[in-house]
């Protein structure tokens, strides 16, 4: 898989921000990306070493629109792990 379809986008929220203290980020990553292509993004995308990739894939709701039900896609989230002294810097012009 190309290395730039690989991270779709950050995950902000405030878990992920208390994560981020402990040199954990989260993405969300391409339903069929892998950890060893989500290291690889994440390496040379920010200039960081990974030292751990975990993942894991999140069922899209169910939502009612009237009489009608549609579903929410899928999405998978990775959690990655970074060297201690490394940072990424998510939100810019703060």
């Amino acid at each position: 898989m190309d290395i730039h379809r690989v991270l779709i986008k950050p995950t902000i929220t405030e878990k992920s921000t208390l994560l981020q203290e402990s040199g954990k980020y989260t993405f969300q990553v391409a339903m069929k990306a892998n950890k060893v292509e989500v290291k690889q993004a994440v390496e040379q995308s920010f200039n960081v070493t990974v030292l751990d990739v975990n993942t894991t894939k999140l069922k899209g709701k169910q939502k009612r629109y009237g009489a009608r039900l549609s579903k929410q896609p899928d999405v998978k989230k990775a959690v990655v792990t970074l060297k201690p002294g490394d940072r990424i810097d998510l939100v810019e012009g703060v």
